[in-house]
């Protein structure tokens, strides 16, 4: 029995799911993690929408808020 080559082996090449719309996450409908809160909650502070961060926010309902708070203030590009 031989090792696998790199090219054959499965995790030899990265995956990313970093890409899919958050719309189509198969998590997307749980609470948003204690990260995305911190985070939007700064972004919110920052941008001076302070409404803009919200306790009850989906996983993908916090990213696209913070996606959008980071085009307006600059972060994250």
């Amino acid at each position: 029995m031989t090792a696998p080559t790199p090219s054959e082996h499965p995790k030899s090449e990265p995956v990313s799911n970093a890409e899919k719309p958050a719309d189509e996450w198969t998590t997307g409908d749980e609470a948003m993690t204690g990260a995305q809160a911190s985070y939007l909650k700064t972004l919110s502070e920052e941008a001076g929408q302070p409404d803009a961060y919200d306790t009850g926010l989906t996983k993908a309902e916090a990213s696209k808020r913070i996606d959008a708070l980071q085009a307006e203030t600059g972060r994250g590009q």
